[in-house]
């Protein structure tokens, strides 16, 4: 959590900004301060965002936005500050907001801005294109899609796209939006679209891999699982063996991995379990955005130190680690989550918390998501329901980033 003088602390949260080949651009940084009901409690965004500035400079902006754009937002009073210039040009795109009030000082400070080579956007764009003042000055121009819809800005957009500029649309809720978006020009995209199935993209390979995995849970889900039949599941795919034995071979250190099941007596069965459950959803994304594997796996290391805060028992932690793994996988396998979880022999609570929005790990699957789409009433409300302290979130929010990234890079 970041740090604020006088004693408040800030929430941070992301969301992804794709471009037209659904790779990160970059992630619109979402915060407000502790201790308050609203967006901003009362104190004026200037505080929030010079606490998110000065707490990414600090831990390094790397831990939260890796090698892509930050995009933070600024009002009138904060861009003024030179707090601006602890962030890299190359790695911030500073938002206007959309109330911003605007006179021949901010367009100066704009004109600034730019020629030390920080990229300006503003943020749902609902003006007048040709009459707007700051329009000139933009790079990024956001129109959210609920508030203006792509039909009624068909000629601004022809306009922008002549001028250079970049046109990226917020809200983006579904593919068929998606396509739309970017066949008017649009080239950066905003929204949860990505991670919403596909029906009739459905593939028989999925569903293969899938089982595949499945009965290895299963295995490993016994009272009493056997060396043997773990081994004999996973001597059927060569690629996976390997990476067993290579994983081995890490521990095992100057001995020989001479079996599969002598690599899974190094390993550990628990490990075993975490790793095929992510290296699963790891091989079913291939045609996928990266961006969705890598938000179930922060979401399962997030909801296990939830459960952690919560005081839950480890049997339960583990749970909610798998629960929040498993909280994309309609999205990946292009089902409806009920379908994508039908056969699978795991525990109850996840079932709960998924697909009947009860439970003990429903609350855990609350917070997660409500701190990732930065929806701080939710945050605060269930924060508090689990007696979790709110000022630990964004810590184990940042770890679960920077633990999702070690996993990628393991198994790329």
């Amino acid at each position: 959590m970041i740090d604020q003088k006088g004693g408040d602390k800030v929430f941070i949260a992301r969301q992804p900004i794709f471009n037209e080949q659904l790779e990160v651009y970059g992630y619109e940084l979402l915060f407000r301060l502790t201790h308050h009901s609203n967006q901003f409690g009362g104190v004026s965004s200037r505080g929030a965002t010079a606490a998110v500035i000065t707490g990414l400079f600090e831990s390094g902006i790397e831990n939260i936005v890796e090698d892509k754009l930050a995009f933070i937002n600024f009002d009138e009073i904060f861009i003024h500050s030179n707090a601006i210039e602890l962030i890299k040009p190359d790695r911030l795109v500073v938002e206007m907001l959309e109330k911003i009030k605007i006179n021949d000082i901010l367009l100066e400070r704009l004109k600034i801005i730019k020629e030390k080579g920080y990229k300006i956007a503003l943020d749902d764009f609902e003006e007048d294109y040709q009459s707007y003042p700051l329009t000139s000055l933009a790079d990024i121009i956001k129109y959210d899609l609920m508030i203006t819809p792509l039909e009624t800005i068909k000629n601004d957009v022809i306009l922008a796209i002549k001028q250079g500029k970049i046109l990226l649309a917020e809200k983006v809720e579904t593919q068929n939006e998606f396509r739309q978006a970017k066949n008017m020009g649009f080239s950066l995209f905003q929204g949860y679209f990505f991670s919403k199935p596909i029906i009739a993209g459905y593939s028989a390979s999925k569903s293969l891999t899938k089982n595949q995995y499945f009965l290895l849970i299963s295995e490993l889900k016994k009272e009493d699982p056997s060396y043997n039949v773990l081994a004999d599941l996973i001597q059927q795919d060569v690629t996976l063996a390997y990476q067993v034995v290579r994983m081995a071979s890490v521990r095992a250190k100057h001995d020989f991995v001479t079996s599969i099941q002598f690599a899974l007596t190094y390993i550990g069965l628990n490990k075993i379990e975490r790793w095929l459950n992510i290296l699963m959803l790891h091989d079913l994304v291939k045609d996928k955005p990266l961006e969705l594997m890598k938000i179930s796996i922060i979401r399962s290391r997030f909801a296990e130190s939830l459960a952690r805060r919560a005081n839950m028992t480890v049997s339960s932690q583990h749970e909610a680690s798998m629960m929040g793994l498993f909280s994309v996988l309609d999205g990946i396998l292009d089902q409806s989550m009920d379908d994508a979880l039908k056969g699978i022999s795991i525990p109850p609570s996840i079932y709960d918390a998924l697909l009947k929005e009860r439970g003990f790990l429903y609350p855990i699957y609350q917070l997660m998501l409500a701190y990732e789409k930065g929806d701080w009433k939710t945050t605060s409300r269930v924060s508090q329901e689990l007696n979790i302290e709110e000022h630990i979130l964004y810590h184990d929010y940042r770890k679960a980033i920077q633990w999702a990234n070690e996993v990628l890079l393991s198994i790329s």
